[in-house]
């Protein structure tokens, strides 16, 4: 027996909603590229400091470092995900009262964007840690002639040849970050494949509403992969770190 494919189900109104399906799932592609960004700038932020902090000469910084790292690479996503909603705002007052007195959505979303962003900040730790432990020695010998400080020298000298040099690795994690936000729906929160899971649940129309999800996330990840590669190609233009 054939399949009957229904897209007509794009332009009827949700009862829950009051809204077509198709604008609901426009709205959750605008919820995943917000999730995802504002997960990118924590994981970029926070994986630049702690793999700086990988390679210092401070003992005591460098095993706080490796601890971060062991424990958001080994602990799954989805367990975290949970911690983040439902456990962490139980051990600290000042969170459970902003909980309390948040909207549900304001606090699925924080929750979902500082789970995805530490988590992807482990794996960034390690690949600027290894960019700065591939640098030729002189890089950092030039910039102490030069009297930089040390935060001078990450700044000027250090980092923008590391970020040249891991670029590729970090687009990967940017797509892996983007394909990781799918979590979110286990808090609750209405990104791309919440919305297919709950279009298919009303409609039963289950494989129109994961096929528009799978076109979405391709056409999501491949515009990232598209805009990082034509940077890197600015990149090699201007000569940075070359």
């Amino acid at each position: 027996m054939n399949y009957q494919w229904d897209w007509g189900l794009l332009f009827r109104t949700s009862e829950i909603y009051g809204e077509t399906y198709l604008w609901l799932f426009c709205a959750s592609v605008g919820w995943t590229l917000m999730l995802s960004m504002a997960s990118w700038v924590i994981a970029l932020s926070m994986g630049t400091v702690v793999g700086i902090m990988r390679c210092v000469p401070n003992r005591a910084a460098r095993l706080f470092a490796l601890f971060y790292v062991q424990v958001f690479r080994g602990i799954p996503l989805i367990v975290q995900m949970f911690l983040w909603y439902f456990i962490v705002p139980e051990l600290w007052a000042p969170i459970k009262a902003w909980v309390l007195n948040a909207s549900t959505g304001t606090v699925q979303f924080t929750a979902a964007c500082v789970c995805l962003g530490l988590f992807t900040s482990a794996r960034i730790t390690e690949q600027v840690r290894s960019g700065i432990t591939a640098l030729p020695p002189g890089a950092a010998g030039a910039a102490k002639a030069l009297g930089l400080t040390p935060a001078q020298s990450y700044r000027y000298v250090i980092l923008p040849q590391v970020f040249r040099t891991i670029f590729p690795p970090l687009t990967s994690e940017l797509m892996n970050l983007i394909k990781n936000s799918s979590i979110a729906m286990t808090v609750g929160f209405a990104e791309l494949t919440f919305r297919a899971r709950e279009v298919g649940e009303t409609t039963f129309s289950y494989f129109e509403s994961f096929t528009i999800v799978t076109i979405a996330y391709i056409a999501i990840a491949y515009t990232a992969n598209r805009l990082a590669y034509f940077y890197e190609r600015r990149l090699n233009k201007i000569g940075l770190a070359n």
